[in-house]
């Protein structure tokens, strides 16, 4: 049995939850931002997923969630061709696909997971989920690079040098810290337009302009009133919309293992075995369907957070729960997220620079503490495949970065025979 996990004093506890807040708020936004959907809506159904998340696996779990970037482009392909309710429609079905697959292994157990994904393939998996980011933290900090770096460097030197309640908030006091140095670049030199949208917008124009008073997410009018463009209405359910969308669950089923995974190696506990895997697909899909009938992206698991976790060192999941509940408050009061919205990029960039390296770092930590022999010509073959098909952007059958990494690794490990050594064949023999 698990040990419990230390208690957070609450005086850590409300700006631990902030810093988990900011860690996922920009790739949250991003995919609404892309996709047409809602943005006060995706805010909305990340938090509330992430409470049924918690919720279901007994709050063992210390995952945030936020909206899937694997469903960004058949959400689009489906809006285009069905609507923006059709595409819904199959991110609903989605969930479902989650739930099925939860209820299948509670049923026959979770046996074959160590015969598909021993330390030889996960390893690498873990790796790609990081590296496979890498691109998205190059493209933020790019836009102003001494922005980046000198939020870097802060969130490094406090992570090191920190002490007491400094040390475990190190990206929260970086994102402030960045933050200042963009002010101070973006005044002497206001052709960087650091605090500009994509739209070339001024962001604390669109602070001042955006009222104090609570409302619901816009969607929720149409969703309990017009209804016609919701999954209320039937018309929506179209078998083509679906069939657009919801077989990428495949694909995120084997990101939510690998995420789950990476928690596990980052906490150094067995999620496999308590909750269950089957109870972590179950927390995801439900909030994926949640999601999906309120109007808002996918959920899933964040690798940004996990960076929280491995850079603080503080697991107990009542941090994301504390993050879920302010994101689910926020999401209710607009100037609140124009306010975290007017963040600059670099500023992000720089932070998860330093996340998606730990996520990274994590994949490597698992092949050297469970001593996978990279001599070997069999586990080089698995690991190098594994890394180069998972962050080089191919795409085969539907499957594409880490998803199609962590399959072909599979495969390989399957159908690669393992070497026995002179010292196993003769205990073999005796």
């Amino acid at each position: 049995m698990q040990k419990p996990y230390d208690p957070v004093p609450l005086g850590r506890l409300l700006p631990l939850g902030i810093q988990h807040v900011f860690a996922m708020f920009g790739a949250t936004v991003l995919v609404p931002m892309l996709t047409g959907l809602d943005t006060s809506t995706a805010l909305f159904t990340s938090g509330l997923g992430t409470l049924v998340f918690q919720l279901i696996t007994g709050g063992q779990v210390p995952a945030y969630l936020g909206s899937s970037f694997a469903f960004i482009a058949p959400i689009i392909a489906a809006s285009e061709q069905y609507g923006t309710a059709g595409a819904l429609a199959g991110c609903f079905v989605a969930g479902l696909a989650y739930v099925v697959m939860g209820l299948i292994i509670s049923r026959i157990g979770i046996a074959f997971i160590d015969k598909l994904f021993p330390p030889v393939v996960v390893g690498p998996v873990i790796m790609t989920i990081g590296l496979g980011l890498a691109g998205a933290a190059k493209d933020m900090s790019a836009v102003h690079l001494p922005t980046a770096m000198f939020t870097l460097a802060a969130v490094i030197l406090i992570s090191y040098y920190g002490k007491g309640m400094v040390k475990i908030i190190p990206i929260l006091l970086g994102i402030i810290s960045g933050y200042a140095f963009a002010l101070v670049a973006n005044w002497r030199y206001p052709e960087l337009g650091l605090f500009l949208n994509s739209q070339g917008q001024d962001l604390f124009q669109i602070l001042k302009q955006t009222p104090w008073t609570p409302a619901l997410p816009a969607y929720f009018n149409t969703l309990f009133h017009a209804k016609a463009d919701t999954l209320l209405n039937p018309a929506n359910w179209q078998l083509g919309a679906i069939l657009m969308v919801a077989p990428v669950a495949i694909v995120t089923m084997i990101e939510h293992l690998g995420d789950v995974l990476t928690i596990g190696r980052t906490t150094g506990r067995d999620f496999l075995a308590s909750p269950g895997l089957h109870r972590t697909l179950l927390g995801d899909g439900i909030a994926t369907s949640l999601a999906a009938f309120f109007g808002g992206p996918p959920n899933t698991t964040y690798g940004e957070n996990v960076g929280v976790l491995a850079i603080t060192g503080v697991y107990n999941p009542i941090v994301v729960q504390v993050a879920a509940v302010f994101v689910l408050i926020f999401s209710m009061f607009p100037k609140v997220g124009a306010l975290i919205a007017t963040v600059p990029s670099p500023v992000m960039g720089g932070v998860t620079v330093l996340l998606f390296g730990m996520i990274a770092a994590i994949g490597i930590r698992t092949l050297v503490e469970r001593q996978v022999d990279l001599s070997d010509t069999r586990n080089l073959i698995i690991v190098s495949t594994v890394l180069i098909l998972g962050i080089s952007g191919l795409e085969i059958f539907f499957l594409s970065g880490m998803g199609l990494g962590a399959v072909v690794g599979v495969l390989l490990n399957l159908v690669l025979p393992k070497r026995i050594t002179e010292q196993t064949a003769q205990s073999n023999e005796q």
